[in-house]
């Protein structure tokens, strides 16, 4: 089997590059769901003018985005519109700083 040294020079023969990203933290937001990686293995290959990315690890599963619930109160609680409260609410991802932010 090759070795990681053995890889890369195989992949320059091809005109392949690989680059290894030293991440702490992946997330990648499919429809409603969200996918959380830490500590993962991520890699950068650039191939015929193209780049593409490997991504490995353990991940664990979210809901994307703010509920609407959320907003809503915090909508009633400031009188903000619901761009502002959402706004707030991403930056935060907590409803009582994001009410106060905005108070």
């Amino acid at each position: 089997m090759f070795g990681g040294k053995d890889m890369s020079k195989m992949m320059k023969q091809m005109g392949m590059d690989l680059e290894e990203i030293d991440a702490d933290k992946v997330e990648v937001t499919a429809g409603d769901k969200k996918l959380v990686f830490h500590s993962p293995d991520l890699s950068k290959i650039e191939a015929q003018g193209q780049e593409i990315f490997q991504l490995q690890g353990d991940y664990t599963e979210e809901s994307a985005g703010v509920p609407d619930e959320d907003v809503e109160l915090v909508m009633d609680k400031t009188g903000a519109s619901e761009e502002e409260a959402r706004e707030a609410l991403e930056g935060t991802d907590d409803v009582a700083e994001a009410v106060m932010e905005l108070q």
